[in-house]
């Protein structure tokens, strides 16, 4: 995405003048932060209504399509679930005039319907989306985007050939903190980029993916065989249904679900393709509850020098079992600063190095002669100005999204912008694999003990 955006990214509020008289100085030397206060770009509401559905309504389905029907001019007409409780829940929250079916095919063969949101297990991202492009659909297809790498190719040739409106569910990206991290990076805020390490810790069986599983969840009120899609035959389990993240067949463990998030955000704020080579490693810990998936991750990635970033490393953690009680950050590492991003905010810690290397402290300047010592300060004061030698004062800046704000409306406001206005979106399949592929890889990695090489042009492990 280059600098002519569509999207006019932020405006910092005040002024460095305008902050010091806004607190008495004391108040600074205790908090010398400077913060700023996002705003998020007005838009013109259309009239033109979209017709939305909802396919797969569970925690994320819920989520987007009340997120989607706060954009105005948008309409929910149908739902698709393989569990009759979501049906009824879904016209209990919207409606009795609302379509429900646990054939998502029904939804695509209506008329008055212009796009979905598919938030099913990742095993069924790439067909239902394939489907829905197919026909004619927009689609809003929750991260990752795909389960396997080759479905992603073919859902890039898919919206290449159709022509359609698809947007992956990184709402992040779209986030105005994130549009103005990408605007400091680019300035050269923290110097060279030479290491990202980013962190999600929790210690929470909600949190460990240990959803809820209703009372009367059975063969009767769920189409199991239809779940299973192409995986192994097995009887009924409601536990894989309702927590299939924990499981290879219809989820991507933790990387999919977590690592995917962090790597959208850098790959948008540094204009990287990806890495060239992935380690991951780790353990199934604490959740010994049969999940085939690690609840601890480590993973490493190397990105190659290119024309819009240096090279650099990137760590990734995932812990299920952390004790502290958890937490999360990301933190960009350069030669003259850090920026640590949060969800909707960020801050940047600048600490520039003086020209002048000093000397002293733990230096071997204290093992020399007193004689030897003078004649080093003269020549070191003769080599070094005095403005060489000054400190350089290191300073915080904090950038926060406005009480209230929601990266993900603004993320449904690209999607219904681009189909009303033919706008390109902000997340299309090409750039979803670009994120998606690399966390997926971590998986191959972490299974199969072995670096993976992976070819950020062709998007493809060599």
């Amino acid at each position: 995405m280059s600098d002519n955006s569509r999207r006019k990214f932020l405006r910092q509020l005040g002024s460095t003048a305008a902050l010091l008289g806004a607190a008495p100085l004391g108040a600074w030397a205790i908090d010398p932060t400077r913060p700023h206060i996002l705003q998020p770009e007005k838009r013109v509401s259309a009239n033109d209504k979209i017709r939305i559905a909802g396919i797969g309504m569970g925690i994320m389905g819920f989520g987007d399509v009340n997120t989607a029907l706060k954009v105005p001019g948008v309409e929910l007409v149908a739902v698709a679930d393989l569990y009759d409780g979501h049906l009824e829940k879904s016209k209990a929250v919207y409606g009795n005039q609302l379509f429900t079916t646990r054939d998502y095919r029904e939804i695509l063969e209506r008329k008055d319907i212009d796009a979905v949101i598919v938030a099913t297990p990742d095993h069924w991202h790439d067909t239902i989306s394939i489907d829905a492009m197919n026909k004619g659909k927009a689609v809003y297809c929750e991260k990752p985007m795909v389960q396997q790498i080759a479905e992603g190719h073919q859902v890039i040739a898919v919206q290449q050939r159709t022509k359609a409106v698809l947007e992956v569910g990184s709402q992040r990206i779209s986030s105005v903190a994130l549009a103005e991290a990408r605007r400091r990076y680019r300035a050269g805020d923290i110097g060279q980029l030479n290491m990202v390490e980013a962190k999600i810790d929790r210690h929470s069986a909600l949190g460990a993916w240990q959803y809820s599983i209703p009372t009367d969840a059975s063969p009767s009120t769920i189409d199991w065989n239809t779940f299973l899609k192409d995986t192994k035959k097995i009887p009924f389990d409601p536990v894989r249904f309702f927590r299939w993240r924990n499981y290879q067949a219809y989820g991507t463990g933790v990387p999919g679900d977590l690592f995917v998030h962090l790597i959208t955000g850098l790959h948008f704020m540094i204009d990287s393709k990806g890495p060239s080579t992935i380690y991951s490693s780790g353990n199934l810990v604490q959740w010994k509850d049969g999940r085939d998936v690690p609840d601890v991750m480590v993973a490493i990635f190397d990105y190659p020098a290119t024309d819009t970033h240096p090279a650099f490393q990137m760590q990734l953690r995932v812990n299920f079992a952390d004790g502290g009680g958890g937490g999360e950050y990301t933190r960009l590492i350069g030669t003259e600063g850090v920026m640590e991003l949060g969800w909707n905010d960020f801050k940047i810690k600048s600490h520039k190095l003086p020209k002048a290397p000093g000397y002293g402290g733990w230096d071997t300047f204290n093992t020399f002669t007193e004689k030897q010592q003078q004649e080093f300060i003269r020549e070191y004061n003769a080599r070094y100005s005095e403005a060489d030698r000054a400190a350089i004062k290191a300073e915080d800046s904090v950038y926060k999204a406005p009480a209230g704000y929601d990266d993900r409306l603004d993320h449904f406001r690209n999607l219904f912008d681009a189909m009303r206005g033919g706008k390109p979106v902000v997340e299309d399949a090409t750039f979803g694999l670009r994120a998606a592929g690399p966390a997926l890889a971590a998986n191959e990695s972490y299974f199969k003990k072995q670096v993976i090489h992976w070819d950020a042009d062709k998007m493809k492990i060599k």
